[in-house]
């Protein structure tokens, strides 16, 4: 593109009030080059980060900053049929109380988990909606392009816009929480396989231990390794008298009791590390099979569980050094996410920005 229609077109972008001046770059040698952002308030996204249990909502502007303070709100999802127009007054009543120009509101990004086709907008396993897919039925009713992502992709998709994963080609994003998720990365790009549904990591058959699944099958890595089962061990252990600083988690919600196992952990009591340490081994023999596989360059822990930081990673790399061939772990990295259990939203925001660049007017040069 020429410079004077490169010119014409930052012009006309101002005088809109899209995008501004934001001073100077370094120099590189001769006169330093002028920088342009976009405006924080020229768009906004609605951002939906979505578990089993409870969703949570915000208003982001162009800056990822909030413009409404986030809400949550208890939606349980399994077995709820009602659960998609829960989900649709949650945002309607958001928007509203919001007070911002819809017009200014290019979408809404939604993280959540099962089995969805982000394509067509269809959850196979939760929020059920009919032919029209979850995600015309929120569109229709509230006027605002709605796009849906399964959350475990989405917080790939964080990672790879903001997080650990910029300039990265090949990765995978563990996603530690109700289940144990996978985004993958590959050549730059998330990938959703061939029906999009790539990433049911929970769902790996390592075990013969009995114990029904989610999923209605018996072994997967998700009955020794999520948040769900931390949990349900520590409860056991604090009746069996275990020496710990947690209290009784039976009466506490899984947001209560998981962060305060996860606070604890941090904190260094023994049988909150024990409990992490183990799901953490558990998860590491399900990344020495991926890691065969796919030879990623960076493994990242995220997601809720993501929060104890470090203490999931020695875990995982000692089951990488037992069941890994050491010339394929060699040169992969185990990170721990810098955007913890922020990304999904955020995640939410860019699923958006990546739809709606495509519905953005676009300018040619005839130079």
């Amino acid at each position: 593109m020429s410079i004077p229609s490169s010119t014409k077109i930052l012009n006309e972008l101002i005088e809109e009030n899209l995008i501004a001046d934001a001073g100077f770059a370094p120099s590189s040698g001769g006169r330093r080059p002028m920088l342009y952002s976009l405006q924080p308030d020229s768009m906004y996204v609605v951002a939906v980060a979505m578990e089993q249990l409870f969703t949570r909502i915000s208003i982001l502007d162009m800056r990822r900053n909030k413009v409404t303070e986030m809400e949550k709100f208890d939606l349980h999802m399994p077995g709820n049929s009602e659960a998609a127009d829960a989900l649709v007054e949650i945002i309607r009543t958001h928007v509203e109380k919001s007070g911002l120009n819809k017009e200014k509101i290019i979408g809404i990004g939604i993280g959540m988990p099962g089995f969805v086709d982000a394509v067509n907008g269809i959850n196979y396993t939760f929020l059920p909606a009919g032919k029209q897919g979850l995600a015309q039925q929120i569109t229709d009713f509230t006027g605002i392009k709605t796009f849906i992502e399964n959350d475990s992709s989405i917080i790939a998709l964080a990672e790879l816009e903001f997080g650990s994963l910029r300039n990265r080609k090949n990765a995978m994003v563990i996603n530690i929480g109700w289940g144990i998720g996978l985004g993958l990365i590959l050549n730059g790009e998330l990938f959703r396989g061939a029906f999009g549904l790539a990433g049911e990591f929970s769902h790996l058959p390592l075990f013969s231990n009995h114990k029904m699944c989610s999923c209605g099958k018996s072994g997967c890595l998700e009955t020794e390794s999520s948040l769900q089962v931390i949990i349900e061990k520590a409860i056991a252990g604090i009746k069996e008298g275990r020496f710990t600083r947690l209290r009784d988690l039976s009466n506490k919600s899984f947001h209560e009791a998981s962060s305060a196992i996860l606070r604890e952990a941090e904190k260094g009591d023994k049988f909150a590390v024990e409990l992490i340490s183990e799901a953490a081994y558990h998860i590491g023999r399900g990344v020495a099979i991926l890691l065969h596989l796919l030879n990623p360059e960076v493994v990242v822990l995220s997601g809720r569980g993501s929060i104890a930081g470090k203490i999931w990673q020695t875990p995982v790399q000692q089951a990488l050094n037992e069941h890994c061939i050491p010339r394929m772990a060699a040169g992969t990295q185990i990170e721990i996410s810098t955007l913890g259990f922020e990304a999904e939203w955020v995640g939410a925001g860019a699923l958006v920005m990546n739809n709606s660049v495509l519905s953005l007017p676009t300018y040619t040069s005839t130079n």
